[in-house]
């Protein structure tokens, strides 16, 4: 009999394709969804590509880990900015983004069955990652300021358990997490037997004098770490598909062989041009977080216009704002397609991070990166209008 995998049937269906068809079918809608930034890699390193690939040594396969150019200008980029040593201990994989890490790393160190602990909200994409290589999503509440749950998150390891996910700064709430609990996590899963998966995806994006840290850095962490970066963040080359993950040296074997099944090698015309953004390094990115830092004051001082209406914690990196609207009865995506049709902006629901319970609350997640400030504006000033005029009316909300 024909049918769809078992496994796939578990996975949820992508949100942000969902809420895209929405801005599509609606012409002038400002979208504060998908998590992307307004910026492209820069214009002189997209120039000098055609140079770079005429290396006729460049069409053939590459190595697996990734361009040996590349690989060496980040090693010394993560030793330098997170404090990872690559070598002996550790092993550098480069990627077609860093979900695609993700998902290799799953592969290499789970069964079938295995769990994966998410502090909750998580990214969709990892949970769908996990279920997709037929192990157990666990999530487990964070705290009410976004912050880890340390405790929490040791009373869910059961024999079954094989990582702890942690993302900092966080998607989609936009915490930095502290040090501490990051190495109370870190220190868990070196007494558990557990790997730490550190996504690292939004390094750069930090506010107000907070810090990131790398909890690969720990020392003796090199064993049960795996560090995700991505170049679709930081150098606005999301199309271009280029991440890596920083792994223990004893997954080679596992890690190979997936990425060469699954991949062979990343493009490489993408390496090269994550290559050549990388050399530019803080001058490209530095002003451009500078510039977010602006428009994320703005976002705030527009949403404190909700008053009671909406709870956001104000968190420190990112570019994301997770709010909490009154809940909802019947079908919940009725409020984003309101948003959409009525008033012409769109957000992302936080169904898809996990908040299911949507009659105890709405969650919504608004992203500020994709446009400039004065599009951005407009769009939460919307979006404003938009909660303003659903829950005075009562359309949809649970009394």
């Amino acid at each position: 009999m024909k049918r769809s995998s078992s496994r796939m049937d578990r996975v949820d269906t992508p949100i942000i394709p969902t809420i895209a068809a929405l801005v599509r079918a609606h012409p002038g809608t400002i979208s504060l969804g998908q998590g992307v930034v307004s910026y492209g890699p820069p214009a002189d390193a997209l120039a000098e590509l055609p140079g770079l690939m005429a290396d006729t040594q460049l069409n053939k396969y590459q190595a697996v880990n990734g361009y040996g150019p590349l690989v060496a200008a980040l090693e010394r980029k993560l030793a330098h900015d997170n404090g990872l040593i690559c070598g002996a201990n550790a092993q550098i994989m480069v990627t077609a983004g860093s979900n695609m890490a993700f998902l290799n790393a799953v592969l290499a160190v789970a069964d079938p069955g295995d769990e994966f602990i998410l502090p909750s909200p998580f990214y969709f994409n990892q949970e769908m990652a996990v279920r997709m290589a037929g192990c157990v999503p666990v999530p487990v509440p964070v705290r009410s300021n976004w912050q880890l749950d340390v405790a929490a998150l040791e009373a869910a390891i059961t024999p079954r358990t094989r990582a702890i996910l942690t993302v900092s700064p966080n998607n989609p709430t936009g915490a930095v997490y502290a040090e501490a609990d990051l190495r109370a996590v870190n220190a868990l899963c070196a007494q558990h037997g557990l790997y730490h998966f550190s996504d690292e995806a939004y390094e750069p994006f930090i506010y107000d004098g907070a810090a990131h840290f790398s909890p690969g850095s720990i020392e003796g962490a090199h064993a049960h770490t795996l560090s995700f970066f991505s170049f679709s963040k930081s150098f606005g080359m999301a199309s271009w598909r280029v991440g890596y993950v920083v792994y223990p040296a004893d997954l080679f074997e596992a890690m190979n062989k997936v990425q060469d099944t699954n991949l062979i090698c990343a493009p490489v015309a993408s390496q090269l041009l994550a290559l050549q953004a990388l050399q530019r390094g803080g001058e490209l990115v530095g002003p451009r977080v500078a510039d977010l830092a602006r428009v994320r004051q703005s976002v705030y001082e527009a949403l404190g216009e909700l008053g009671d209406l909406a709870q956001f914690p104000r968190t420190d990196g990112a570019f994301y704002v997770l709010m909490k609207l009154p809940g909802l009865a019947g079908d919940p995506l009725d409020f984003n397609r309101a948003m959409v049709e009525r008033h012409r902006v769109a957000t992302i629901p936080g169904f898809a991070f996990g908040l299911t319970d949507t009659r105890a609350a709405n969650y919504q997640r608004l992203s500020y990166g994709a446009l400039d400030a004065a599009s951005v504006v407009q769009g939460v000033q919307r979006y404003v209008a938009a909660v303003k005029d659903w829950y005075g009316g009562q359309a949809g909300q649970v009394r």
